[in-house]
């Protein structure tokens, strides 16, 4: 369904009044997620990248991790089978 449809769709089983009603719930929600992001990002993101910095040692090499990641993919395919 696109865009368009779907707005028409809310507003014709009754959700929204209007399709600027729809915009604005759209917006206001896309306003709460890049709130939400840019809290995570100043409160969690900020705080690793520096302690990383200050102590490289706690890293862990993307390879060590991709491989890490694949084998528990592989785990979990074979488990469902």
């Amino acid at each position: 369904m696109d865009q368009s449809s779907y707005i028409d769709t809310l507003v014709t089983t009754g959700t929204y009044a209007s399709s600027s009603e729809v915009v604005r719930a759209g917006l206001r929600a896309l306003q709460e997620r890049d709130a939400a992001v840019e809290k995570w990002l100043c409160e969690e993101v900020v705080e690793v990248c520096d302690a990383m910095r200050s102590d490289a040692g706690r890293a862990i090499p993307a390879e060590q991790i991709f491989a890490t990641i694949r084998a528990r993919h592989t785990d979990n395919l074979k488990k469902k089978q």
